[in-house]
């Protein structure tokens, strides 16, 4: 039975100003899949696909970043430095800024037609990087690229969470979120291929405009947000003032964004540092400066990328048996020890290739949360703002995350091992707010 046509009962309360919606229809036996409809399963599809290119638009950046800054800063190595920091956090101020916007949009507008502005503002500023040969026309194409990246995730993962039922509505935003993967891939195998001749990696960014046209005549409106926006609430969808000022909901989109914002800044400072790692440890083994950058590519595109959406998958199964809060502190609490394990033990290239998906797995898989997550907590009027403002606005607090990481990391009397260990307490943080968090497993979506 479609999750969408349920009626909620009455709202009960798990804790002060957290509603709770059952699913009467929401029956946990079978397989988490029975019953799921060739619809839904299209919408997953194409929120995956979607998404497979928003990551792509990020990871082609880091791939690529040494030779595309080398050659328009003419060689400069410590200006290309400066600026591969400079342009990570205004990467991450874009995503946040247009998620934002365009969660608030899809709550007032439909979640279709925003996810088409959104993918066709990624893929045409990333094409347009592929003409650019000055420094600030670069960093303004990807602050571009990043408004549209910012606002498909949070319509994406309202969409799924919206029509999957609730027995699956883990397992499918999990699978979304893990689709992520596909993009690392593409983004090493496209920097590996192209090699030097970066702006060919940044051509191939156009063609995720090609979903549209199945997006536009595939995806219909949820149910729940047309009941929505026919309603009262509806004169609310979209409503940051709602969301931030209504006792039910700003506290939990504050933890969540401070819960995002962890995740984020050690993606972006610890996870992204595994090729870092990789290089340094066969420049400190007499490798040539070359071929330790292919091979900390792979290392970090193919190898650790592979633990990581091994991560990601295994999250949403966990969270549906064991519950949204254990799982997520268990990811914190392993990662935290993985750290100084991959920072330190590996004497070789092939040990740090055997320690590099376990690295992964543990720092990347708590990611999938966010998607399954984030919307459970908020109702439709403003699902997609909440989810975005807790993602994005992550995205924002781990900019001075950003800035510290890259001042630390270039600090003489600090090794990059021991900045990555250090960095990797943010993990904390992660466990004491997740603590506060309510449980929303066996929880049917919030509608008021």
């Amino acid at each position: 039975m479609d999750d969408e046509k349920r009626k909620p009962e009455e709202p009960a309360v798990n804790s002060p100003g957290e509603p709770v919606v059952l699913d009467p229809g929401g029956s946990s036996s079978g397989r988490w899949y029975d019953g799921v409809t060739r619809y839904q399963w299209l919408i997953l599809i194409i929120a995956c696909a979607g998404w497979v290119f928003d990551v792509y638009e990020g990871q082609i950046f880091n791939i690529t970043r040494s030779d595309m800054l080398l050659e328009v800063l003419d060689g400069d190595e410590a200006a290309a430095k400066a600026w591969g920091d400079n342009f990570l956090a205004i990467f991450l101020a874009g995503g946040t800024i247009g998620g934002l916007l365009f969660g608030s949009l899809a709550d007032r507008w439909g979640r279709r037609p925003i996810m088409i502005a959104t993918i066709l503002m990624y893929s045409v500023f990333s094409g347009l990087t592929y003409f650019a040969n000055d420094i600030y026309v670069i960093g303004v194409l990807r602050f571009l690229v990043a408004l549209g990246i910012g606002g498909e995730w949070a319509v994406a993962a309202s969409l799924v969470a919206e029509v999957f039922p609730k027995k699956a509505r883990a397992q499918a935003a999990g699978i979304f979120h893990a689709s992520s993967i596909l993009g690392t891939w593409l983004a090493a195998l496209s920097g590996i291929l192209v090699g030097s001749h970066w702006r060919y990696a940044y051509l191939l960014g156009v063609l995720p405009a090609l979903l549209i046209v199945w997006v536009r005549a595939s995806v219909k409106e949820p149910e729940r947000w047309q009941a929505i926006r026919n309603s009262d609430v509806g004169q609310k969808s979209g409503s940051f003032r709602d969301l931030l000022l209504n006792p039910k909901w700003n506290g939990l989109a504050f933890r969540g964004m401070l819960l995002a914002a962890v995740g984020l800044g050690t993606f972006w400072s610890v996870t992204v540092a595994g090729q870092d790692l990789v290089r340094a440890l066969l420049l400190s083994l007499g490798t040539d400066p070359e071929v330790a950058g292919a091979k900390s590519k792979f290392a970090y595109g193919i190898v650790q990328a592979a633990g990581g959406g091994a991560g990601l998958l295994a999250f949403g199964p966990l969270c549906a048996r064991f519950g949204r809060k254990p799982t997520f502190i268990a990811y914190h609490v392993l990662a935290l020890l993985i750290v100084p394990v991959v920072c330190f033990l590996p004497q070789t290239y092939t040990q740090m290739l055997f320690i590099l998906p376990v690295f992964g797995f543990l720092t990347l898989g708590m990611h999938s949360g966010y998607a399954i997550y984030f919307p459970e907590l908020f109702p439709t009027h403003i699902r997609a703002t909440g989810a975005s403002f807790c993602f994005n606005g992550g995205r924002l607090l781990a900019v001075p995350v950003l800035f510290f990481s890259g001042w630390l990391k270039g600090r003489e009397d600090v090794s990059l091992q021991q900045a990555v260990w250090w960095l990797s307490s943010l993990f904390l943080v992660g466990i004491v707010v997740m603590l506060t968090l309510p449980e929303t497993k066996q929880r049917d979506l919030v509608e008021n």
